[in-house]
């Protein structure tokens, strides 16, 4: 049964005005009560089309208007509540001194609030805006090679200064620019990686999304070959199929183009890469993760290697490694995972990283070490809902293996 969307869009609407109420109380120290008058119904008229489109989604689907005024309802939002947080900041500053003059004079009242904060919190609020409009331009396509280094004690010898690249979640229903998309595909072919990966979520709902793209992904090519295992997107569970029969159809169809683009579909599975007599296994598992489908069988996967053995596992979801990689009897010394695309939101520099994402998933990008194994989670080559990315960037991963 489809959840009614009036209970969720009337307590958005609470704490979408009262957000605006508080911003709008420190704006009328500068503005005029004219101009504020006319800048309320900027998120009035905002909420109002996103309502109305959200409402009748189940009918229409999602619209241009919903898409569109989603996009602007978002950007609105954030830039908000940045100009908020920057305002807050004055009034804990004036609540501090007015507690200081009490104890000190005994009278307790409020200093007039400064404008220094204001002014402050409308050029954040600018400065989001423009990222915004950035990231849905430009930065959705903004490719980057990211590239890691990574020491294993027990790597066969023969693979010291293996390299392999990894992609994941190309969402290939979102992406609309072919010519970007095909820089990102020359990029990873510029790598010259001995082995190619694909960690899931190929597409949106549908296997018919990536045909516009095959003539592209088929290009990409390694000479240990190019690899690929499914995501919980791939599934189509996200959508209402005429039958069940129909949404097998459909998941059929798209192993049969990830076998036309020139990937191998790993499906609880591994194959063995042999270079100069010595071997590692490369292990693939269908989606398994918490809240998204526990459908890979790991063991069933490992069938056929031994504990020792060197070991690359694909698996898609980042929670799977948590919860039975790092410690598994059979230790995998290396897996590689996507899922989370850093939220494709967040700031990463000065050696910070963060993103609203890190309250879902324990590690969300880049490298994780524990129990002498190690995590990658790439950041996603495409995009889903948002349709841009904002200081997270689509990553193509270089990695390189050496022995220690």
């Amino acid at each position: 049964m489809r959840r009614s969307p009036y209970i969720p869009l009337l307590i958005f609407a609470l704490l979408f005005f009262l957000l605006n109420g508080y911003a709008f109380s420190a704006l009328s120290l500068v503005l005029p009560t004219m101009v504020l008058s006319w800048l309320w119904t900027l998120p009035v008229a905002l909420f109002l089309a996103f309502g109305y489109s959200m409402i009748r989604l189940s009918v229409n689907g999602p619209t241009n208007l919903f898409k569109i005024s989603a996009h602007a309802l978002l950007i609105y939002f954030v830039s908000t509540l940045v100009f908020v947080l920057a305002t807050v900041l004055t009034d804990i500053y004036r609540l501090i001194v007015a507690i200081v003059k009490y104890f000190a004079e005994g009278n307790f009242s409020y200093p007039e609030r400064p404008l220094t904060g204001i002014y402050l919190g409308v050029l954040l609020s600018i400065f989001i805006i423009i990222a915004f409009i950035y990231g849905i331009l430009k930065g959705k396509y903004a490719y980057r090679v990211i590239k890691h280094t990574l020491y294993f004690e027990d790597l066969p010898a023969a693979f010291d200064g293996f390299k392999l690249v990894q992609i994941s979640d190309v969402h290939a229903g979102s992406l609309k620019n072919p010519k970007a998309v095909q820089k990102g595909i020359d990029l990873i072919n510029k790598q010259h990686a001995d082995l190619f990966v694909f960690t899931g979520d190929l597409v949106n709902n549908k296997a018919e999304e990536i045909k516009p793209y095959i003539q592209h992904f088929s290009k990409i090519k390694a000479p240990f070959g190019q690899f690929s295992v499914l995501g919980n997107h791939d599934y189509g569970d996200y959508i209402k199929w005429e039958s069940d029969f129909i949404k097998q159809q459909n998941l059929q169809q798209l192993k049969n183009y990830h076998a036309e683009i020139g990937f191998r579909l790993l499906l609880d599975e591994h194959v063995t890469l042999e270079k100069d007599g010595q071997k590692l296994a490369l292990v693939g598992i269908e989606n398994w993760g918490l809240g998204f489908g526990e459908r890979g069988d790991l063991n069933k996967a490992l069938q056929g290697t031994t504990p020792k053995e060197f070991k690359i596992l694909l698996s898609h979801d980042p929670s799977h490694w948590e919860a039975q990689v790092k410690n598994h009897s059979s230790k995998i010394q290396l897996t590689l995972a996507g899922h989370t695309h850093g939220m494709q939101f967040g700031f990463e520099a000065f050696g910070l990283k963060w993103s609203p994402v890190q309250f879902r998933y324990k590690h969300w990008a880049g490298i994780k070490q524990e129990n002498r194994r190690i995590l990658n989670v790439n950041r996603g080559f495409g995009f889903i809902g948002f349709s841009g990315r904002v200081g997270i960037w689509p990553e193509i991963t270089l990695i390189e293996l050496k022995k220690r």
